[in-house]
């Protein structure tokens, strides 16, 4: 039952990556088994009252993937397209990615099949707390503790704190990550992710002997994580020649230049018609020429039908899962392209997320400085244990850090055991 409920094609790519690793490690029958499913899949309906005054029930989802080295951590979505399986598929890579950053989590995630542009703060307001009541029995600092992801932000995650806070009758910051910074939240947070994709991405160019004020870059995707991608390359001086969101793309060989983008954006909610750039398609501008493509919104967005046009040196997934299998088998005969697998490269904001759990817990705040030097610290340590690995194993960068994260949660179910 559990395997026709989580029935979707990002979970089968997520479960087929894992039989991958799963093979190469020899992983035994029993632990193989009890890594690859997730421990709990919560579906919970949220009747809401909307401003019409009709009421409508959405579908909500949290699935916590293994509590065997800590609580769950994952972010909560708001989307049409949101489904049990998706939700399963990112809860297992993040799950991977909190086991190789070393972080004390197992991999949750959560989503509420809606379409937040449509809904008044209001009604987003109270289909996040109805969520978060419905949930209530699930989750707590030791058990599941949520953050932003995409169609909710900071906001979202105090009206979490605000109802979890209403239950226990005092306040518990510890609940979620990603809130403001007047409810103790961490400086950092915000750019965590995409700082995170442009500094592995400079360490990428620096391994392969590039220097970076003679380098370019393209952007897919100008959210959060886009945005904050492009804004760190810039400052370090790599020419960013392309960005795209969901209404196309834009393309300047001589540079775009982000901080405008950035003002346009947030004065027009959308890339398109910005004047410092031509029009392009955004699938086009995938295949076009730079050194870092940086996929940082959709998955499975680098194809079999793709993977061979692709002309770039590094490619640095700020993005969940944006390389199918079949276009990593192609990836990987080419040779030529430095891959930083999504489970390493996107991992800054989990871990400025532990920072700031950890400050939640200490009743202390670290400033964004501190904040940002440890994060480049322990992105550091992680790129070069999978580069090392992958070197001494040959073997592709996905497969060692995937082998890395599915081997410590396996030794730490073997050393738990199972409870008859």
């Amino acid at each position: 039952m559990q395997r026709e409920l989580l029935a979707n094609p990002v979970f089968a790519m997520a479960a087929e990556q894992f039989d991958q690793v799963a093979d190469f490690l020899a992983l035994p029958d029993d632990l193989r088994e009890r890594c690859k499913w997730p421990k709990r899949l919560i579906s919970v309906a949220v009747p809401v009252k909307l401003d019409d005054g009709s009421t409508k029930v959405f579908y909500g989802h949290r699935v916590q993937h293994h509590l065997t080295r800590g609580p769950v951590k994952g972010g909560l979505r708001y989307h049409p397209a949101v489904d049990l399986g998706e939700v399963a598929a990112l809860a297992m890579w993040m799950n991977w990615k909190c086991a190789l950053m070393d972080l004390p989590y197992g991999g949750g995630k959560g989503g509420i099949a809606c379409d937040p542009r449509a809904m008044s703060l209001g009604e987003l307001e109270r289909l996040t707390r109805r969520f978060t009541m419905e949930i209530l029995p699930f989750i707590g600092p030791e058990i599941d503790v949520m953050a932003p992801d995409m169609g909710t932000n900071e906001q979202t995650m105090a009206w979490i704190t605000d109802t979890y806070a209403s239950h226990t009758g005092y306040l518990v910051p510890s609940i979620v990550t990603g809130k403001p910074l007047g409810m103790q939240g961490s400086a950092g947070r915000a750019q965590a992710t995409g700082h995170g994709v442009a500094f592995l991405a400079s360490n990428a160019l620096h391994k392969l002997g590039l220097s970076l004020t003679i380098t370019t870059a393209i952007v897919q995707g100008f959210g959060n994580v886009g945005s904050h991608t492009a804004a760190t390359l810039s400052s370090y001086g790599v020419k960013i020649t392309g960005i795209s969101d969901a209404t196309g793309g834009l393309w300047n060989p001589g540079g775009i230049d982000v901080a405008a983008l950035r003002t346009y954006v947030a004065q027009h909610g959308t890339i398109k018609d910005f004047p410092g750039a031509d029009a392009i398609d955004a699938d086009a501008l995938l295949c076009m020429p730079c050194d870092i493509l940086a996929p940082a919104a959709l998955d499975r967005v680098i194809t079999a039908e793709n993977a061979g046009k692709l002309q770039c040196r590094v490619l640095a997934e700020g993005a969940n899962g944006p390389t199918t299998p079949d276009a990593d088998r192609i990836l990987q005969q080419r040779g030529d392209i430095f891959v930083i697998p999504d489970i390493l490269c996107n991992a800054g904001g989990v871990t400025v997320s532990y920072f700031e759990w950890v400050q939640n817990f200490q009743r202390f705040q670290w400033n964004e400085r501190e904040v940002i030097t440890k994060l480049e610290t322990m992105m550091q340590r992680a790129f070069d244990k999978v580069t090392s690995y992958a070197e001494r194993n040959k073997i592709s960068q996905r497969m060692a850090a995937q082998s890395i994260a599915i081997k410590t949660v396996a030794d730490a179910k073997a050393l738990r055991g199972l409870f008859p």
